[in-house]
């Protein structure tokens, strides 16, 4: 199983970046997908959750309204659209996925929400 996240970096409050989880190893279609977070000095948390179909999607509190999960099964990749940043998002974020037992992190993707 290979979890390979993109898309972080740098940006100011208000702006917008796209997160991508490239997914190996498994059945992508069959798993359930979640992006996490840790900020530092925090524990790692639940930002969103996507089904196996993309029908069921669950949203951190926090980030309702901001935040978009999906998922491209044809290219076996979860997205994590977020907009409307804030400092406080400034996390290292982390693909999941979750296959029958079997649960998978990826390597993590620092964003930096920041003036």
């Amino acid at each position: 199983v290979q979890l390979v996240e993109s898309g972080g970096g740098l940006v100011q409050p208000g702006g917008s970046l796209r997160l991508s989880c490239a997914a190996s190893g498994f059945t992508f279609s069959s798993a359930l997908m979640s992006w996490h977070r840790r900020a530092p000095g925090k524990e790692r948390e639940l930002v969103a959750s996507i089904t196996s179909g993309g029908t069921i999607t669950n949203y951190k509190h926090s980030v309702k309204g901001r935040f978009t999960i999906s998922r491209d099964n044809a290219k076996n990749t979860v997205y994590l659209q977020m907009n409307s940043l804030k400092p406080e998002d400034t996390a290292v974020y982390y693909c999941r996925s979750v296959y029958g037992a079997f649960g998978s992190w990826g390597q993590g993707t620092q964003v930096t929400v920041s003036s």
